[in-house]
């Protein structure tokens, strides 16, 4: 059985009545909830919460929206100037979302949120669109596919329904499962490609803890319901590192397994991991020290920090050293002169000398000067 199809019409009847078998127990902020409608949070299917993500201000992307429950939880921590995307392939989930928009917008005090239909490993492509094109113009020949093709392709590039570097934060809730293996990789280049430079991502997803063998694999039961698509932990992890995401990171992994299917144990987890600023690298002098515990620690660039060295970076890993995820980590230190700024990174273990990176009000202290 095609599984595609087998996840569509799975999530068609969720869309029409609840089914408690897709969703694991999730404990998610009541305040949060008390204003959506009762279907909405009811017919939600999901393993984690990803909107305890959301900053004010986010423009949020949720990949596989359904019924828009994580959606409308982000709306109202994105605040008025915030904006919220919701996208999924599934025409009746959709319905469903759209369905009290009207309602929400009224309780917000402004239409900040948007349902979208397309499929997540493809975010460039609006199917609202193509299904209009397919309406007026019906292929029935090869020719016509030739066309249809050429067409969309011609819209990706003109009207991408995501375009590139538009989002701060993309969120997901047990979706990623749910993509055929083949096109996982399209899928988080996908993530990556939307996402602003300094952008994130808060994925809640079921993982595998070993290989999941082929014959399981290809039971559409399973399959839909979110367990043998699972990625595999560690090349969960592995596949936004490679994608180019920076600080990668497990932030909650379920101790207890959701359900257990020939001895592999599946679990919820989310990961966290940002998108580097996209600029050069620039020396002016700075270092950082890692605080620990570890000896020493290496980053997703492959920097080796040494505890306690002054470490010489540049202008870009400073900032997201000290300023982004790293920050609870690494002390900064300003040098004592700031360069102008020359292209130039440091090669991974290199030490910044402490005639270097003196703060200057410390240079003017009188020598009998005493802390205590």
């Amino acid at each position: 059985m095609d599984m595609k199809k087998s996840v569509v019409e799975r999530y068609s009847l969720g869309a029409e009545q609840v089914q408690p078998a897709l969703c694991c127990p999730v404990d998610y902020d009541a305040s949060l909830l008390q204003m959506l409608p009762q279907e909405v949070v009811e017919k939600d299917y999901g393993c984690g919460d990803p909107s305890r993500y959301v900053k004010e201000g986010d423009v949020v992307l949720d990949l596989g929206s359904g019924s828009g429950k994580i959606c409308y939880m982000a709306a109202q921590l994105v605040g008025e100037k915030g904006k919220v995307i919701g996208v999924d392939m599934n025409d009746e989930m959709l319905a469903l979302a759209r369905k009290y928009q009207p309602e929400m917008a009224d309780k917000l005090g402004n239409d900040r949120l948007r349902f979208v239909k397309g499929q997540i490993q493809d975010l460039a492509l609006d199917l609202d669109k193509v299904d209009a094109q397919l309406a007026a113009n019906p292929v029935r020949n090869v020719q016509g596919l030739d066309q249809l093709q050429q067409w969309q392709k011609k819209l990706t590039q003109t009207e991408p329904l995501i375009a590139d570097n538009s989002i701060d934060l993309v969120l997901s809730n047990c979706v990623l499962n749910l993509v055929n293996d083949g096109d996982k990789k399209q899928l988080v280049a996908e993530i990556f490609r939307v996402l602003k430079p300094g952008g994130r991502i808060a994925i809640s997803d079921i993982v595998a803890d070993e290989a999941i063998p082929q014959h399981l694999k290809a039971d559409p039961e399973l399959w839909s319901g979110c367990i043998s698509g699972s990625f595999i932990e560690d090349e969960f992890l592995a596949s936004f590192k490679q994608a180019g995401f920076l600080a990668v990171k497990l932030d909650k992994w379920d101790e207890q397994p959701w359900q257990v299917v020939e001895g592999i144990e599946f679990r919820s987890v989310t990961i966290t991991a940002i998108k580097g600023e996209q600029t050069a690298c620039i020396d002016k002098g700075q270092a950082v020290i890692y605080k620990g515990p570890y000896a020493e620690t290496k980053d997703d660039e492959g920097h080796v920090y040494y505890r306690g060295k002054r470490m010489a970076v540049c202008e870009r890993s400073y900032n997201l050293l000290t300023q982004g995820p790293y920050a609870d980590d690494f002390i900064g230190i300003s040098p004592a002169v700031t360069k102008e700024g020359e292209a130039w990174c440091a090669p991974s273990g290199t030490l910044r000398p402490a005639s270097e990176t003196k703060n200057s009000q410390h240079n003017n202290v009188n020598k009998t000067s005493s802390c205590c």
